[in-house]
């Protein structure tokens, strides 16, 4: 009687697996256009996970004690779609139809806020991998801070599926080599060994021991022979959810494009399999030719019980949690708090007011808002890529997440683009407003990542020191030129670049509130402190620009950063030459573009002639000087020497800015 439930269960696995198969292979063959390699070689795994070990409740996708699973190999995103359909989430079929097709929610590659159960976007190669440890990192911090005897409201697993292309990229690298650093045992990858990638065989050009790798990294490794080995799949994965203090990498050689004619080759990798290949295919595996997005009832039935499980294990979570309510209700307010993404009341009566008397560092001023904060705000959590001590990115009174998980700092070392990543699987989790910091000119090592928290919408934030050609003797290659106006491309990033102590406390305050990604672009050198309320400084970059000083019809002259100062002065030179010069500083062009046209026509009118001053690329200033402005700023590398003498040396003084303004005027 055994043997015969199990070939009955079995038979019922595979039915269910190839239904999952061919709704990926029917999505992409009616597309046109798409990967069912992946899909076919994969569908035991994903069955395996969504059917069976993963606790998930589709009716709230959002529950935060799920597990978390990130198809990193997003290309293979129909086999995602076809698993939360089968799994009960609200993705139906006429979806799946509408694969890749304008306005769907089926896009491409999985895009996060798209559909439900997508918990980030994936595409770019390895960077579902960094998000991922990024998750892994939020939970096992958010768990330390929360769990009270025996009450683990906060205990989930981070599930990934990668392909040879994410472990070629460099990120996976440096997220795998500090994810054994931080011991993250609760993420569990499983990775999609069939040895093709899209040029031919992996041999071409990966030839390393990924085993010997990741165990060198500090990983618990496992390896599956056969991708449909089901017994043995399940095997792996419960043996990885036992290894608590490291994370673990289950190598699955599964054959791309299985059960069709093109198994085994790059040719199944990106493109439809083509109409008889897809005949051919189901055939081989026993399923009907003549039908399309096809769910078997039996298939159907059995994919159900997850859905059934899911809501009884939410259910039990939730009797917990009410428990825990009563037993600690000051950590339990403040846990629905941060899930539910809302700041303390009064937090804002921390931000700090610098007095006028020194000159302050935007980065320096940065770190005093953080610790004036830190109490108030206790979901923010991060670190720098092995420059705290430059970017002052640091909690004062609170340990290594490394050697405390409670604690707030993570040092992330060397590896900017890593967390970046990282940085968003934080913010797409939940619970926590992470940051990351480094010098400003290596934002262009993690720019993906940060295209990818603008493109997700997610709360991360940035923060970039070093802001320009001020900060000195390091040269050109630390020195940023095109980087401020290129992450202003980015849209949706909200850009932040502050005159001053003042200014960058309003930016923090605003960064924080805006619940989206943004970055601050702060000063190496000391900076005039501007006088908060003369000036009305908060309330003036909550409209992303603002006049310090209205009084002057002339000539209008704007700035960020570190040249207000610079173009305040400028403008007593000009008076003193006749010239009333009125001066504007814009600490963010994105939440300048927010506001009303009214206020912009105000604050910049059309007939007065405008110059801007930034110690950067001109490009993206000429949108706002118009036809009679003009940019004083630099379209070429920097120079090694100290900071005030690179800066005269490269026309970016009192002088220049006073001697092209008088031109203009003339005009």
């Amino acid at each position: 009687m055994s043997d015969q439930l199990s070939d009955k269960q079995h038979a019922l696995d595979q039915l269910s697996i190839n239904a999952l198969r061919f709704l990926a292979v029917d999505a992409v063959q009616k597309a046109n256009s798409g990967h069912p390699g992946a899909p076919l070689g994969c569908a035991p795994i994903a069955y395996l996970l969504y059917h069976k070990l993963m606790r998930y409740d589709p009716a709230d996708p959002k529950w935060i004690n799920r597990d978390r699973f990130v198809l990193s190999n997003g290309h293979a995103s129909a086999l995602l779609y076809g698993a939360l359909h089968l799994a009960g989430y609200g993705l139906p079929i006429s979806q799946l139809e509408q694969f890749r097709q304008y306005g769907s929610h089926t896009p491409g590659h999985p895009e996060y806020g798209e559909a439900p159960g997508v918990e980030v976007t994936t595409g770019p190669l390895g960077q579902g991998f960094g998000m991922a440890v990024g998750i892994a990192t939020a939970e096992k911090h958010m768990a330390a801070v929360y769990n009270r005897d025996g009450h683990n409201i906060v205990n989930h697993f981070t599930y990934v599926l990668c392909g040879d292309g994410d472990l070629m990229e460099g990120i996976s690298h440096e997220t795998a080599s500090l994810a054994g650093t931080l011991g993250l045992g609760k993420l569990v990858v499983l990775y999609d060994d069939n040895l093709i990638s899209l040029d031919g065989p992996t041999e071409l050009s990966y030839t390393e021991d990924v085993t010997l790798r990741f165990e060198a990294y500090n990983w618990h490794v496992q390896m599956v022979h056969d991708g449909n080995d089901l017994v043995a799949i399940e095997a792996a994965i419960r043996a990885a959810q036992a290894e608590t203090t490291r994370p673990s990498l289950i190598r699955v050689r599964t054959v791309i494009g299985y059960g069709s004619p093109k198994a085994g080759t790059s040719k199944v990798h990106g493109e439809a399999l083509g109409v008889d290949a897809v005949k051919a295919t189901k055939k081989n595996l026993g399923w009907p030719e003549d039908k399309t997005f096809y769910v078997p009832e039996e298939a159907a039935a059995n994919w159900g019980k997850a859905k059934a499980r899911g809501k009884k294990e939410h259910e039990a979570w939730n009797a917990d949690f009410a428990e825990y309510k009563k037993a600690y209700p000051e950590p339990a307010a403040e846990f629905e708090r941060v899930i539910a993404a809302k700041l303390a009341d009064g937090w804002e009566k921390k931000i700090p007011v610098f007095p006028t008397d020194k000159a302050v560092a935007t980065r320096n001023a940065g770190q005093v808002v953080m610790n004036a904060v830190a109490g108030v705000v206790p979901e923010l959590f991060g670190g720098a890529a092995d420059l705290t001590a430059s970017t002052k990115t640091i909690f004062k009174d609170s340990p290594s997440f490394h050697v405390d998980p409670k604690g707030r700092n993570v040092f992330f070392g060397v590896r900017e683009f890593g967390m970046c990543a990282m940085v968003n699987g934080m913010a797409a989790h939940g619970g926590l407003i992470p940051f990351g910091s480094t010098f400003f000119v290596f934002s262009d090592y993690a720019r993906s990542a940060i295209r990818m928290a603008a493109l997700m919408n997610v709360h991360s934030l940035f923060v970039f020191t070093h802001d320009s050609i001020g900060l000195g003797e390091d040269g050109p290659t630390h020195q940023p030129i095109e980087q401020l106006m290129s992450l202003r491309l980015i849209p949706h990033l909200t850009d932040f670049r502050p005159a001053d102590a003042n200014e960058t406390a309003a930016c923090w305050q605003l960064a924080l509130e805006r619940k989206s990604a943004s970055f601050m672009a702060l000063s190496r050198q000391d900076l005039p402190v501007l006088d908060a309320a003369k000036y009305k400084v908060a309330e003036g970059v909550r409209k992303g620009a603002y006049a310090l000083d209205a009084s002057g019809k002339d000539i209008i002259l704007i700035a960020t950063g570190s040249e207000v100062s610079l173009v305040l002065k400028a403008a007593e030179e000009l008076k003193a030459a006749g010239i009333n010069a009125s001066v504007v500083s814009m600490p963010s062009f994105r939440v300048f573009e927010e506001q009303d046209q009214a206020y912009r026509d105000q604050l910049l009118p059309e007939s007065t002639p405008k110059l801007a001053v930034e110690a950067g690329a001109t490009l993206g200033w000429y949108k706002y000087i118009g036809h009679n402005g003009a940019v004083v700023g630099l379209d070429r590398f920097g120079a090694s020497a100290p900071g005030p003498i690179a800066m005269e040396k490269l026309g970016i003084s009192v002088a220049h800015v006073v001697e092209v303004a008088k031109k203009l005027v003339k005009k």
